[in-house]
């Protein structure tokens, strides 16, 4: 509120001590417009033969890269796949037990249903592993070249050993 009385008074006091050539209704536009100026942008900078800007291509891939991009990817899968879990079941009639024999009844072989049961925990396990190394970091510990790289391995054997062992139950 104070600043529209402030406005209010103020615009009339700076017209008149400092004329009408600073008054906003008689501005001149520009001497370009935004559709020249993007155009004369992008001429200038395709005919220099530079790329753009540094594209995903001019890295190396490494371990800690691609976990780092996995963790994000694996946090965003399992939001997703526990809020569809979740609607599913508000919406689906029957419950649950009905849902599993159903399963039961497809005559599913074990090495597939342990496929299935190691695809969901993987997962799962590779996200919490990972975190556990995140909070490391925060802590200020591992944050070291080497120990980056070792680290990264032991979250990745961690994940298989805890996936195997979870879709064996």
């Amino acid at each position: 509120m104070a600043a529209l009385l402030l406005r209010h008074a103020g615009r009339p006091c700076l017209q008149a001590h400092l004329g009408p050539r600073l008054c906003i209704r008689n501005a001149i536009p520009l001497g370009t417009s935004a559709k020249e100026e993007m155009e004369r942008f992008w001429n200038k900078n395709l005919g220099s033969n530079r790329p753009l800007s540094p594209h995903i291509t001019i890295y190396g891939w490494s371990l800690p890269m691609a976990m780092s991009i996995c963790h994000r990817g694996t946090g965003i899968a399992l939001s997703a796949g526990v809020s569809l879990f979740g609607l599913s079941a508000l919406v689906l009639p029957g419950s649950f037990e009905s849902h599993l024999e159903l399963v039961k009844s497809l005559g599913l072989g074990p090495a597939l249903i342990h496929t299935a049961k190691f695809a969901l925990t993987f997962p799962l396990a590779y996200h919490t592993w990972n975190g556990v190394r995140h909070l490391m970091w925060d802590l200020g510990k591992g944050l070291k070249i080497p120990q980056l790289y070792q680290s990264g391995v032991v979250v990745l054997v961690l994940t298989v050993l805890s996936s195997v062992g979870l879709a064996a139950m």
